[in-house]
């Protein structure tokens, strides 16, 4: 169980690429993320781990696996949130026994506490992974690993005796010393005799002649105070000398503390089987838990909103394929399950030899950016295992997502936006490989028509060469308009138009293969920014 993960299947280790601060704002997975967690730990958590792209089908789809299970059955996913709380109450438990500092009787309760606790634990994961048909690899390893641990430990016994340990050691109200004497009567050691569960009667044939002598040698009995050692427990205090500096005090104290501190050590070391010491293997598993479930439990309130969420098919990655049926954004769907009132279009879509490379062109707030950025959300989700927004969806996975999308225009006051948008792309060409997935929405946009075009020509171009998936979101449907020339340079994948439609005079929002539909490059840039004419006379009255 030392390297048991319910991200990677056994003999498989971590070999990810991190996705970009600037793709993670792009493909907006905060604000995503944001809807399935429930703390600013668990955003910390699940995003770091999404950031993570793994691009190797056996560990893709070992996890897939593992989410289908926990997707699928519900009772199993409460159950495991169950073990979630007490796993990380165990984390915390592990910090805190190691305190010295707490008196020996204390260390002794809650290893005992902790005992316990680890053995709910373990109970509650074995019955919840027995109770149902799970298919997956990972979870099966567990269900072996967690079974074993149950039926070899004893724990029946073992939770017997914690139980009955438990409520002994609460109970304790007193304890017996033995005290030996020198010459003068004078306390020379003292042993524990006993624990006791009465407290101390004061009704013992000396209590008269003690009571009487107390006069005079001013030897009395007092209860432990709330912040001693010896909580729980009566000890004797001279009037007029400190414990620290009575004999008996010093005796008693070390006696009490060794048997104890011993009875703590045996303890460890008879129960070392039942538990991990150096670390509780299962409290390793508390992120890859949370991470699983907290995206079961969103795409089981998507799947209840009436959209479809589907297993994806994960393919070969040298083949650069994709396949789909009834794509959408999630964000649009996560935003409505609040609002309910966006009509969500479904759209198949392809990446093959033959359409690799999309010029994608339309009118302005046709959907050309909602869809770029749902194509980012299926390869992103289905590589992490989760069901992606889609009818049906087969993919070969790549090895990272790249976005240009436009740039916050703080961060181009040194170069000017069209050195800053030069920048980027010059950058996410140089790391990206032809296993990569290109996303560009709306670059070279600040810049002259006939620069940009100029500019865009060249970087398909070399997009063609590279041969990675991309799409190419432009107003410039000019660019689409020299396919011939653009497919005529070395390349594996071919150039293809798509476009967003218009049905009735209104924007459909479907994505099609076709030619561009005219060069509306200045007309859309026009209404984008509010000048055109209409547009600038509607922001004015006259008298």
């Amino acid at each position: 169980m030392k390297n048991f993960s319910l991200m990677y299947p056994e003999g498989k280790q971590p070999a990810f690429k991190m996705l970009s601060s600037d793709a993670c704002n792009d493909l907006s997975l905060d604000m995503i993320i944001e809807q399935i967690v429930e703390s600013d730990a668990e955003m910390k958590t699940i995003k770091r781990m999404m950031m993570e792209i793994e691009s190797d089908p056996a560990v893709i789809r070992y996890r897939c696996d593992i989410f289908e299970d926990i997707l699928e059955f519900p009772e199993l996913r409460e159950k495991l949130k169950e073990m979630l709380e007490q796993l990380d109450y165990l984390k915390n438990f592990n910090k805190s026994f190691r305190d010295e500092s707490i008196a020996p009787v204390w260390q002794l309760i809650n290893r005992l506490l902790e005992l316990g606790a680890y053995i709910d634990c373990i109970t509650g994961i074995h019955n919840a992974l027995n109770n149902n048909p799970i298919r997956s690899e990972g979870l099966k390893s567990l269900r072996e690993y967690v079974s074993s641990v149950y039926t070899d430990s004893g724990f029946d016994q073992l939770k017997k005796d914690i139980s009955k340990l438990t409520t002994e050691t609460s109970r304790i109200k007193s304890i017996t010393l033995g005290v030996n004497l020198d010459e003068m009567l004078r306390p020379t050691s003292v042993g524990l005799m006993s624990i006791n569960k009465e407290k101390f009667d004061h009704s013992t044939i000396l209590d008269n002649f003690l009571g009487y002598l107390s006069m005079f040698s001013n030897v009395i009995t007092k209860p432990a105070s709330a912040g001693s050692a010896f909580n729980g427990m009566t000890r004797v205090h001279s009037v007029g000398n400190s414990a620290g500096d009575d004999p008996l005090m010093k005796n008693l104290t070390r006696n009490v503390s060794d048997m104890l501190g011993s009875t703590v050590k045996n303890l460890k070391k008879n129960l070392a089987q039942y538990i991990n010491i150096s670390g509780y293997s299962l409290t390793k598993l508390i992120p890859e838990f949370l991470f699983y479930i907290r995206w079961a439990d969103f795409c089981s309130r998507i799947q209840r909103s009436g959209m479809p969420m589907s297993r994806p098919e994960i393919l070969d990655t040298d083949r650069k394929l994709m396949s789909a049926k009834g794509v959408y954004n999630i964000k649009l769907a996560t935003l409505n399950l609040k609002t309910k009132t966006t009509d969500i279009v479904l759209n198949d879509f392809e990446f093959s030899e033959e359409h690799g490379i999309y010029i994608m062109t339309g009118p302005n707030r046709g959907g050309k950016t909602t869809f770029t950025q749902a194509i980012g959300h299926i390869f992103l989700l289905a590589q992490h295992g989760i069901y992606v927004p889609a009818k049906s969806v087969s993919l070969s996975p790549c090895d990272n997502i790249y976005t240009h999308f436009p740039a916050d225009e703080n961060k181009t006051v040194d170069l000017g936006r069209l050195g800053e948008e030069s920048k980027r792309i010059s950058s996410i060409y140089a790391e990206a490989t032809e296993n990569s997935i290109l996303l560009f929405n709306e670059p070279l946009a600040t810049t002259s028509f006939a620069e940009g075009l100029y500019i865009a020509k060249d970087v398909v171009r070399a997009l063609r060469f590279l041969g990675a998936r991309t799409i190419f979101n432009t107003h410039m449907h000019e660019l689409a308009m020299h396919l011939d020339e653009m497919n005529a340079m070395e390349g594996d994948l071919k150039v293809a138009s798509l476009i967003t439609g218009i049905h009735e005079g209104k924007r459909s929002y479907k994505v099609f293969l076709a030619p561009p539909e005219g060069v509306s490059y200045a007309k859309d840039i026009a209404e984008k920014y509010g000048v055109t004419l209409a547009q600038l006379k509607s922001t004015k009255t006259r008298n």
